[in-house]
């Protein structure tokens, strides 16, 4: 049988001490001065006190990467767990947004609790909240935009880690103030691993790192990166294209930075007119089925990255001339194609790369073949959930909002596969130099021979 439930509050003093016990530090810190300061004194106190600032003095300009690591997300954290998210302003913010709701016997007001906070970098906070009796985690994430205002951020995005909790990913400055640099380009083929390449950073200070084999889909208007991907990871597979262990066929309808591996022969394919990138596509469907029928013939299931057998990149530049602008015939041709390389080039080692700039239905009908999608600037909000999937853009992924100029290039969102957030990414920049420099690396070499697996 339940207990009835009374209409009075607890006392003042029970309701003090319970907030003790869930905030043990305010509780241990204090005591533990005060306890070292009876039992040895409050001179030994203040040079215990004195020499573990030093300390962290000492290690925070000595060794800046492991205090960066270890020490700042924590300091970071608690400093702002007190500043910034404790006490009557949280509270008034949520008040605010509707973020709570009101106990119809009591008459009193439930806000969600913060149960734990992150402070991965400078930027960025991650506040996890233990939602009040009877809220909904609707009411969080319906009102993202209205709480980001009201506490001065930049955006907060929204994250469900498990029932009863909700994480708010608070952006509280750009994360990005300067060009990351090109990747550097490994110079063996063991060194390179296909499922996890780096093209840039994320807005937690972590490496942004992408799988070769998965089809990989980035919208973004003018100007605002979209090659900037593709090329680095280029670069990260600059070996194993030189050693034939991986190929690339290139439609280029833009003719702009890929032509340049056209004209040196990088490029396995290279197509720069809907007739021509017609054919190309039809003949990179052609060595997909090859690969399949000697699967079939053999037995295998699973491609394993050889010069007999390599891995084939399919780079579409600017899919929307092909598959909406251009001769109808073609453009039908070519949506099945493509849906046969989504569906089917997996298991034989046939990836696609494209890049758009309007990712409508109507322009790319085959952009829910890819698992793997990137948002970059656009132009309208619904291009966001186009891109990341239905209330993305609810959850914090606010690409329409990228300012319009050079210096958010590479700028974007994506999706983390785990968790379902939009996570704030940047591609690393590669400029001419370093195109020319990925061409001169791939061409200075020839196939090794014997080289037959990838790590």
């Amino acid at each position: 049988m339940n207990t009835p439930k009374s209409s009075r509050k607890a006392g003042t003093e029970f309701r003090a001490l319970k907030w003790l016990f869930r905030h043990p530090t305010a509780t241990v810190a204090p005591a533990g001065v005060l306890a070292s300061g009876i039992e040895l004194g409050w001179s030994v106190t203040g040079g215990i006190t004195g020499g573990t600032a030093g300390a962290l003095t000492c290690w925070y300009r000595a060794h800046p990467d492991t205090f960066d690591h270890y020490a700042a997300p924590r300091l970071r954290a608690w400093r702002r767990r007190w500043s910034a998210y404790f006490g009557p302003r949280f509270i008034r913010a949520l008040r605010a947004c509707d973020m709570y709701v009101t106990d119809r016997k009591t008459g009193e007001d439930l806000f969600p609790r913060i149960t734990r906070l992150r402070s991965y970098s400078p930027s960025v906070d991650v506040v996890t909240l233990a939602l009040a009796r009877g809220q909904g985690r609707r009411s969080i994430e319906e009102n993202l935009e209205r709480l980001a205002d009201t506490l001065k951020v930049q955006r907060i995005a929204f994250e469900h880690p498990k029932p009863g909790y909700v994480a708010l990913v608070i952006e509280r400055s750009e994360p990005f103030t300067e060009t990351i640099p090109a990747p550097e380009m490994p110079e063996e083929s063991h060194a390179v691993d296909l499922d996890d390449i780096y093209v840039g950073d994320t807005e937690y200070g972590t490496d942004w790192r992408l799988r070769t084999r998965t089809h990989l889909f980035v919208a973004g208007a003018t100007g605002a990166g979209k090659n900037s991907i593709i090329l680095s990871e280029l670069r990260a597979l600059a070996p194993l294209i030189r050693d034939g262990l991986v190929r690339l066929w290139i439609c280029d309808p833009k003719q702009l930075e890929f032509r340049k591996f056209g004209d040196a022969d990088v490029a396995y394919r290279y197509a720069d007119t809907e007739e021509t990138c017609a054919d190309l596509v039809e003949e990179y469907i052609a060595d997909l089925r090859s690969v399949q029928q000697s699967f079939a013939a053999t037995g295998r299931r699973k491609i394993e990255v050889s010069r007999e057998t390599p891995l084939n990149l399919l780079i579409i530049d600017e899919i929307g001339a092909l598959l909406a602008y251009g001769d109808g015939a073609i453009a039908r041709n070519l949506r099945k194609q493509l849906a046969i390389v989504g569906s089917q080039g997996r298991a034989t080692g046939h990836f696609m790369r494209a890049l758009v700039q309007e990712p409508t239905k109507d322009v790319v009908p085959v952009r829910e073949l890819f698992p793997t999608r990137v948002c970059l600037r656009v132009t309208a909000q619904s291009h966001v959930d186009m891109v990341l999937g239905d209330g993305a853009r609810l959850r914090g992924a606010l690409a329409d909002e990228i300012p319009n100029v050079p210096d958010t290039a590479g700028i974007g969102f994506v999706i983390r596969q785990r968790t379902r957030v939009p996570q704030r990414v940047r591609a690393a920049y590669v400029d001419d130099r370093e195109i020319d420099e990925l061409i001169a690396f791939i061409r200075s070499g020839r196939p090794m021979a014997g080289l037959t697996v990838v790590a």
